[in-house]
């Protein structure tokens, strides 16, 4: 009866439980434990791989696009850059043009001529250069200006100079003369700051020259400045390479040493452009010239000491010179103006070549 028992409740259990004991042990519940376990762990792995490799794909894009806004912000400021520089280039264009137009319609109008008694003056200001504003060809039609006016009474030539190209001096003084030698109305210089070397060449050739007691008057002579790097170019070593057709081509070279024959032939260019000089300002002052050498040496003097030596022949100003003729001061400039643009071109390029050191002369020499 208990056998019975015991049995009917072994074979109830499964039953009552639920459960297989063949399949369904702690054995088996312990394994497929573990296999979930493993199977959640796998999966953990692969979804961190699809992360950091969604990661890596928007750094990409990312990158990418940081890559691409710096390109089209180079690109815009890129296009900036040549909006305003076509700007500018458009502006200069048409400012010259303006000038041009400006320039052409000045010359054809014209001024109308003062219809009283006056001074005629024409400026001969700075270097005395073909380049330069004091040319010989502008301050010729200025006094051509000055000297056909109806009602100029005498033509003053403004100096202030330390002189210049001895070619352009010697075509001003020329003109000079030759209005000097009409003898419808006087030509008078008058000195400022300095009137010296070819500025004074050209005051040379008026009948009278006035100065101010502190102004620079004289330095008669010629000058040849340059410099020598044969030693220098030997120490750096570079070579030289010159080809010439006739054996003193290069006797002014600054890369070959200045030998005594050089010296010798290029002292009588200078002595003779000296003389051409002495010659002029003796015409031109004839007896009112001290008897002195030391007047064409190269010194320079005060106007008070100039008058001494017979360099000028009063002390005074163009106030007190137009009060003189005039009995007021009442002049009229003649000296023909600069287009502004040129001006302009002018004035860079002289700064340019004083900074470079470069002469803007075509001549060696200088008054």
């Amino acid at each position: 009866m208990s056998d019975e028992t015991s049995k009917t409740s072994a074979d109830d259990q499964p039953e009552e439980s639920g459960r297989d004991p063949w399949t369904q042990n702690e054995s088996v519940d312990a394994k497929k434990r573990q296999r979930e376990e493993n199977a959640a762990t796998v999966g953990y792995a692969h979804d961190d791989a699809e992360t950091l490799a969604e990661r890596q794909r928007l750094a990409q894009i990312e990158m990418m696009d940081r890559w691409i806004g710096g390109v089209l912000a180079e690109q815009r400021r890129s296009r900036r850059w040549k909006i305003f520089f076509r700007f500018v280039l458009v502006a200069i264009v048409l400012a010259s043009l303006s000038l041009s137009f400006y320039s052409v319609f000045q010359a054809g109008v014209g001024r109308a001529m003062p219809a009283q008694p006056h001074l005629g003056v024409v400026d001969v200001n700075g270097v005395i250069s073909r380049d330069a504003p004091a040319n010989a060809e502008r301050i010729i039609q200025g006094l051509n200006r000055a000297w056909e006016a109806e009602h100029t009474r005498a033509v003053v030539v403004h100096i202030d100079s330390p002189g210049g190209s001895p070619v352009q001096s010697q075509r001003i003084y020329a003109e000079m003369m030759r209005l000097r030698e009409a003898g419808d109305k006087p030509i008078i210089a008058v000195i400022e700051d300095i009137g010296a070397s070819g500025a004074y060449y050209i005051a040379a050739a008026a009948d009278e020259i006035a100065a101010s007691p502190a102004s620079l008057v004289g330095s008669i002579g010629v000058i040849y400045a340059g410099f020598g790097f044969n030693e220098a170019i030997d120490t750096i070593g570079v070579e030289r390479r010159l080809v010439t057709a006739g054996e003193n081509k290069a006797f002014l070279d600054p890369f070959k040493p200045l030998d005594e024959d050089t010296v010798a032939f290029w002292q009588t260019v200078l002595d003779s452009t000296h003389q051409q000089f002495i010659d002029d300002v003796r015409e031109g002052r004839g007896e009112r010239l001290s008897d002195g050498e030391e007047i064409f040496s190269g010194l320079i003097w005060s106007g008070e000491q100039a008058m001494g030596l017979g360099l000028v022949d009063r002390l005074d100003s163009l106030e007190s010179l137009s009060r003189d003729y005039l009995d007021e001061v009442r002049w009229e400039n003649y000296t023909p103006s600069l287009d502004p643009f040129d001006r302009f071109t002018r004035r860079f390029t002289q700064t340019a070549a004083q900074v470079l050191g470069v002469s803007t002369s075509p001549s060696p020499l200088a008054y």
